[in-house]
């Protein structure tokens, strides 16, 4: 098996990348790029892409913004456009045509984006989605579900312009625990906080990872705001996905719930969602089965094994 090391990728977007690569692609197995989301890097996925690299070729970055990878300084530099113009140029620097994309979190809000915009087919032949709800159903949950809305208010939060300041005020570490100790195990938070730690205190880093959520287009009302304007796409019929898609869902997640399931199969023509008895960080909290999901998913759409679902996953379009 070839060994998974990190390169500087350059991208003609303009922006460079810290991105493990690596593996052993065989015959009629695509490429597999695994993009993480917030506040990550790519070991995000550390455990799915040391299985996969056995038999595909693995691309995982550390999104702009992230870890070592280009942090543009302009709120803009993360607009939804510049983050999927991003996935495709990674391929393109790597001479990859088709692949299998993948995300968790933000790297899911981009992977759900770069499909989108891929449709009709393209380069993308299949889906996979970890806690990451699609921009529909998450906006639309945002007006109409109170509970999602009192969960998403960090959102809001991390868009404060002061958000920075308080933090180095208080310190990173304080910023840690506040945050983020209470979304996973403990103890596997404790494994990961150094590494978050390192990150996060790279010059430009916080406020690089901050402007994802700042650029982009999703309105949060205040939870007391009655009546909130909605977004008049919600009101318009929105685009149907029609590849194959896996949606792996940490049923514990407190940010992000159960809610963004219901009306899904409405909006993805070929639908297969597991939930897993975790919380946020589905792919490290519990990663032998976000493993095995993943293979089953993988090895039915690529031909290599016809054979059931995993536990959990309902019949096509359901």
């Amino acid at each position: 098996m070839a060994e998974l090391t990190m390169r500087r990728v350059p991208l003609s977007t303009g922006v460079e990348l810290d991105v493990l690569v690596g593996g052993n692609p065989a015959k009629n197995r695509d490429p597999i790029i695994l993009l993480h989301g917030f506040p990550e890097s790519h070991r995000t996925w550390r455990h799915q892409a040391a299985d996969l690299a056995k038999d595909h070729l693995v691309i995982v970055p550390d999104q702009r913004g992230y870890a070592g990878s280009s942090k543009p300084p302009a709120v803009e530099d993360y607009a939804t456009d510049k983050i999927v113009a991003d996935v495709f140029a990674l391929a393109d620097a790597l001479g990859v045509g088709e692949f299998t994309l993948a995300g968790h979190d933000w790297g899911g809000a981009a992977a759900w984006a770069t499909a989108l915009r891929d449709a009709p087919r393209g380069r993308i032949p299949r889906l996979i989605i970890a806690n990451a709800p699609h921009p529909y159903i998450f906006q639309r949950s945002l007006f109409d579900h109170p509970a999602q809305r009192k969960a998403s208010q960090y959102i809001r939060a991390f868009r404060n312009p002061n958000l920075e300041a308080h933090i180095e005020k208080v310190g990173l570490e304080q910023f840690f625990q506040t945050t983020f100790v209470g979304h996973a195990d403990p103890a596997t938070m404790a494994e990961e906080k150094p590494h978050y730690l390192r990150d996060w205190s790279r010059p430009g880093a916080l406020t690089a990872m901050l402007n994802w959520y700042r650029a982009a287009s999703i309105v949060v009302p205040d939870v007391d705001e009655e009546a909130p304007s909605r977004p008049a796409f919600l009101d318009q019929p929105f685009p149907k996905l029609r590849i194959p898609i896996l949606v792996i869902w940490g049923m514990a997640d407190t940010a992000l719930l159960p809610v963004q399931l219901e009306g899904l199969g409405d909006l993805v023509e070929d639908l297969h969602v597991v939930p897993v008895p975790a919380g946020h960080f589905v792919t490290w909290e519990d990663p032998a089965e976000v493993i095995r999901i993943m293979r089953v998913f993988l090895d039915r759409e690529e031909g290599h094994r016809v054979g059931p679902l995993p536990p959990g996953a309902p019949a096509e379009g359901q």
